[in-house]
């Protein structure tokens, strides 16, 4: 990152000189300037002597390990900020991905901050798997003399809140850790709350010394002119729709929608592999339901906010816990005493518990109910070298039923029911470094994602494409039928045509009595994936993480057991070989 110099030319020292200044003090903070300013004008004073003694060297920073397990981002972000603001107070950060943390480093670590997201039924990261496993086995080392925080990110919405960060907090106690700082748990709308646990953390990891007039400095940071690169603007862009076009055929049982969207000051800087998040709006017709069973149909400036603010669908004991609060409803009561509350609200959402238990609620305490909406983020199907200022998605809607009442995605069926060409959404970019093309076009590249889970992969070939990549490319694509549901079907062909697709392997569930999966085609083609990967090839999957993505390993992990003659546990090695070498990458959700 450039640096403005801060010394002019005309400033008597050499140009060697005057880089050294610049490097030290451009990435000093404001008391580590005033108090270099003070030391000299009191150095001037004593005749270009030290008036008492000399002056004492800076002292080392103070080292901390931030480790982050992180899915989408959150976590990873999160660990950045703990790390600027570390360095600013006379720390020296470390961070570290746990996909490659080297357990048995922790007991050096000194301090240590973890930052965790929890997935799928209260599961880690597919990328922290390794890590937390060894972490959770009975080899993990001890953190005696070890200092720990844990920041635990989740959603409220699933049962098992926070379980990876809840984990860690009491694996670090048992190892013989001592707790800095309480847990926090977090929920979808973190940004605010994380920004206070993160102060107070490393005020209470600070040393005691810390008060001393002498300024710990990185100088070795500084020479390097290493500075924290420019943080992507969290704001919201509003584009314009320019294409909506359903995927499938009318007689699918789904409905995906390619969008095209266009921006009117240029697209942001995005790569293949990262997404664009939309800032949707709920259901009109719910938004009034959930009105009338309130008792505020007659509110316009509440309706307003429901429609584009607030999360009016989700429901977790915690929603059902704030409603009690707000109302002192008797019988809501009773089903969080009963022990039943998390498994009624399976299925169910905030509209089932205002009828339910019917109450006068202000618009005060629907605002302590319910949470911000937060953005749905989906992985971006375009890449720019082929499409220019627009972001393509490829988004399915979702809906369903339970309960005896008709449910459905907020932002998926905001999409499909609400948009069409010439309407506008707010949107931001997500980056995700993790999910990336290899950086020589000549390696080979293996993708798996079935549904909206190619949507990526769309990207990736477009890239290919643009640049000319010598490297081969093979897609796994699955879906229910192949006269419905074949996404994207004649680009395909096209690229196969062209040479941006080297091959594709499709899977269509119900074309056929038995039910076939991408993870099947894997399997039958075991042997030539495997001498793919031997020669270098990097491996992608994108889609659910529940079922699909684990599939897909487990068939990897069995190719190499057929194909080489391994046992399970030399098979496993390979994969796991792969993912620590980051020639494995997931995009699940």
């Amino acid at each position: 990152m450039s640096r403005q110099n801060l010394l002019p030319r005309t400033a008597p020292f050499g140009d060697g000189e005057r880089a050294s200044l610049d490097a030290v003090l451009g990435t000093a903070t404001p008391v580590q300037r005033a108090w270099l300013a003070g030391f000299l004008a009191g150095l001037d004073a004593a005749g270009g002597q030290p008036a008492v003694a000399p002056a004492a060297p800076p002292k080392a920073a103070e080292p901390l390990t931030i480790v982050y397990a992180s899915e989408s981002g959150n976590s990873e972000a999160l660990a950045g900020n703990v790390a600027k603001l570390a360095r600013k107070q006379g720390f020296k950060p470390k961070v570290v991905d746990f996909s490659d943390l080297d357990v048995s480093t922790l007991p050096k670590a000194g301090k240590l901050v973890a930052i965790a997201a929890t997935w799928g039924e209260g599961e880690p990261p597919a990328r922290a798997v390794r890590a937390y496993g060894e972490l959770m086995g009975e080899g993990a080392p001890r953190l005696d003399g070890v200092q720990f925080a844990v920041l635990a990110l989740g959603d409220t919405s699933y049962a098992e809140f926070c379980a990876t960060g809840k984990a860690l907090d009491a694996r670090f106690e048992a190892l013989g850790g001592r707790r800095a700082a309480e847990r926090a748990d977090l929920d979808l709308d973190f940004e605010k709350p994380a920004a206070d646990w993160i102060k107070a953390t490393l005020k209470a990891l600070a040393p005691a010394e810390a008060a001393d007039n002498v300024v710990a400095v990185d100088f070795a940071r500084a020479a390097a002119g290493e500075d924290d690169e420019a943080e992507p603007s969290r704001e919201p862009l509003v584009v314009e729709v320019v294409e909506h076009v359903n995927l499938n055929s009318s007689r699918s049982d789904k409905e995906t929608i390619h969008l095209a969207l266009a921006f009117e000051d240029g697209a942001p800087a995005y790569e293949p592999g990262d997404s664009l998040e939309i800032f949707p709006e709920n259901d009109p017709q719910l938004v009034d339901e959930i009105l009338n069973a309130a008792g505020l149909a007659d509110d316009a400036a509440l309706r307003k906010t429901l429609l584009a603010e607030r999360d009016i669908t989700t429901l977790s004991p915690a929603t059902i816990e704030r409603f009690v609060k707000a109302t002192g409803h008797t019988e809501a009561q009773k089903l969080i005493d009963s022990g039943e509350a998390r498994a009624w609200i399976e299925g169910r959402h905030l509209i089932d518990l205002l009828e339910t238990y019917p109450a006068a609620l202000t618009a005060e305490h629907l605002g302590t109910i319910t949470r911000p909406l937060p953005p749905r983020a989906y992985s971006i199907a375009s890449s720019r070298k082929e499409v220019g200022d627009e972001v393509h998605l490829a988004i399915v809607a979702v809906r369903y039923e339970t309960h005896g009442r008709a449910r459905s995605g907020v932002a998926s069926v905001h999409v499909a029911d609400r948009i069409r060409d010439g309407a506008k959404l707010r949107v931001r970019l997500k980056p995700n470094r993790h999910f990336r093309l290899p950086q020589d076009p000549a390696t080979d590249i293996i993708m798996v994602g079935p549904g909206t889970g190619v949507a990526p992969f769309r990207a990736f070939v477009q890239e290919r494409r643009a640049v000319e990549a010598p490297g081969r490319s093979w897609l796994f694509f699955g879906d229910r039928h192949f006269t419905h549901d074949f996404l994207y079907q004649l680009e395909w062909q096209e690229a196969l045509e062209d040479g941006a697709l080297t091959k594709i392997d499709v899977a269509f569930s119900r074309d056929q009595p038995e039910k076939i999966y991408v993870q099947d085609r894997i399997t039958q083609h075991a042997a030539e994936l495997v001498s793919w990967l031997d020669g270098g090839a990097h491996f992608y999957v994108c889609g659910d993480a529940k079922n699909m993505a684990k599939d897909v390993r487990v068939a990897l992990v069995k190719a190499y057991e057929t194909s080489k003659g391994l046992s399970a546990a030399d098979a496993e090695a390979q994969v796991a070989a792969l993912e620590r070498s980051h020639r494995y990458q997931q995009d699940v959700y």
